[in-house]
């Protein structure tokens, strides 16, 4: 069984500690000791709670089939005569898309735009990080 620190927990949602802590306090996630006296986080039950904060509509949403809906602020914009390339910074996660000039000067997207960042794609690559990297429980 997987579990996560606080601060693991913090990194993976893209919000902080502190937030985490209040979530925990609230009773809104569950935690345990580790043997360090650590407060931890069941993976699966940090899973359920994304899960149902995801579920969860955004006020003001499109209607779409896409699910990866990503909410940033775009942070560059390079422009040519037919194509641009706009940069979204989603919490932990840099999305750059490439489309027309005239879609991003339709939709006005220039650096300090909120912007979200909807992907839909018939390919998506899922990696596991090595041992050292992720935590498994004992």
């Amino acid at each position: 069984m997987a579990m996560f620190r606080i601060g693991e927990a913090a990194e993976l949602l893209g919000v902080s500690t502190d937030t985490v802590r209040r979530w925990v306090d609230a009773g809104r996630l569950a935690a345990t000791r580790d043997g360090q006296g650590h407060r931890v986080l069941d993976g699966v039950d940090l899973a359920a709670f994304v899960r149902a904060a995801a579920a969860a509509p955004e006020e003001h949403a499109e209607l779409s089939s896409a699910r990866n809906r990503l909410r940033g602020i775009v942070t560059a914009v390079v422009k040519d005569t037919v194509m641009a390339q706009v940069d979204i910074q989603a919490g932990p996660f840099r999305v750059v898309s490439l489309m027309s000039r005239e879609a991003v000067d339709d939709l006005g997207l220039e650096v300090g735009a909120l912007a979200v960042a909807v992907i839909k794609s018939t390919t998506v690559v899922v990696e596991r990080p090595s041992a050292a990297k992720g935590r498994t429980g004992t």
